[in-house]
């Protein structure tokens, strides 16, 4: 009887520890816009790193405006994807967030009638609009026919994250609409 209790407890340690991810744990990105990164993480596991992404031209921080080129921060949901884009592979945000539009509203960027819109949308777990002040069709493509000496020397999109079309096709394993990314 002791062994047995003792069997089972080490059994529960050792897989509590050891076991791999469950699959009911969700699938989420990560996008480090400093060390210009891109994790695929399920639970506490990475299953995927990439790294020389690009980001927008003028860095990543707080979307003021459509052509900024600036990266929005924050954490969206894959709203829709085109695998038929210019850019080989869409994924596309649901950018503006709540706490995008928030931010723009209270700092002028944005007025009541289109931050009412982005609402209503992520209420509805919509899409939100694409065409306000803040701009849209943000997220994570590849190349296309781009060139890649090009992506390995800057960053060059208008505020989306771009990797080469063989990280992207690699990404397509992991991710659809509804997956989680976090960009900070």
């Amino acid at each position: 009887m002791r062994f047995s209790l003792l069997f089972i407890f080490f059994t529960l340690i050792y897989s509590s520890i050891f076991s791999p991810t469950h699959a009911d744990e969700k699938i989420w990105v990560l996008i480090n816009t400093s060390e210009l990164r891109l994790k695929v993480i399920q639970g506490n596991k990475i299953l995927a790193v990439m790294d020389n992404i690009a980001i927008g031209q003028n860095g990543a921080g707080m979307k003021t405006h459509k052509g900024d080129d600036i990266t929005p921060l924050g954490t969206y949901t894959i709203g829709w994807v085109n695998n038929k884009s210019r850019f080989h592979k869409f994924y596309g945000f649901t950018y503006p967030s709540l706490q995008n539009a928030k931010t723009a509203l209270l700092n002028g960027f944005l007025n009541n009638n289109e931050y009412n819109k982005i609402l209503r949308a992520h209420r509805k777990k919509q899409v939100p609009p694409q065409n306000t002040m803040l701009g849209g069709h943000i997220g994570i493509h590849g190349l296309g026919a781009a060139d890649i000496k090009i992506h390995k020397l800057l960053n060059w999109t208008h505020g989306c994250i771009a990797l080469t079309n063989r990280q992207i096709d690699q990404l397509a394993r992991w991710v659809g609409k509804g997956t989680m990314v976090t960009v900070e």
